[in-house]
């Protein structure tokens, strides 16, 4: 990838014998995939900070793909005054829009087909509730709908929410995101998009 220096600490390196430390961003890691996923944000924010506290970058980039993890992160190096800016990338799309994931191996060639109309569902709601006019719940439930229309299996979740608190908005009047979690077969597929 053309990097001047890497850090891969071995597991022992971050996590010594006896390690007994866990960092929890509370709220922000209650609702969407926290519901669905206990630990796994207090898992994320521990290796986080230890990984950060050990290479002390001035940058680390993280993708918007895991927007609730992205903000997560965000809280944690500022509650814990880590020296470090916490930048997002844009989300990778495949052509077709689907997000760049190693979760995608897991679609057959039928449930690739079906995959995009996530992204497609995400930005059509985005669409109907971005002038405040639609009640986000009523348009949630119609996106929810749609995503079983078009094949998926399961959904965790369609939510309509504060870009920066993650709280559930009943009408968007400020910056919003939109998050989703899904299931395609043995995949379990997170988008998000910003309204």
């Amino acid at each position: 990838t053309g990097a001047d220096l890497l850090f891969a600490p071995s597991q022992s390196e971050v996590y010594p014998s006896g390690f007994d430390t866990c960092v929890t961003v509370s709220d922000l890691s209650a609702g969407l995939c926290g519901a669905y996923r206990s630990g796994h944000f207090e898992g994320v924010a521990t290796v986080v900070t230890k990984l950060l506290l050990q290479s002390m970058p001035d940058i680390a980039v993280f993708g918007e793909k895991d927007y609730q993890q992205l903000l997560v992160i965000k809280r944690l190096v500022r509650d814990l005054d880590i020296g470090v800016q916490i930048v997002g990338a844009p989300t990778i799309r495949e052509a077709d829009g689907l997000a760049v994931s190693s979760r995608n191996v897991y679609l057959t060639l039928d449930e690739r087909v079906i995959a995009p109309a996530l992204y497609e569902t995400l930005c059509g709601l985005a669409k109907t509730v971005a002038d405040g006019g639609a009640e986000c719940a009523v348009a949630c439930q119609e996106a929810k709908s749609a995503l079983i229309a078009a094949g998926f299996c399961k959904v965790d979740y369609v939510a309509v929410c504060d870009a920066i608190t993650l709280k559930s908005l009943s009408r968007v009047e400020q910056p919003a995101r939109i998050l989703a979690a899904v299931h395609l077969g043995k995949a379990r597929l997170i988008d998000n998009v910003a309204v």
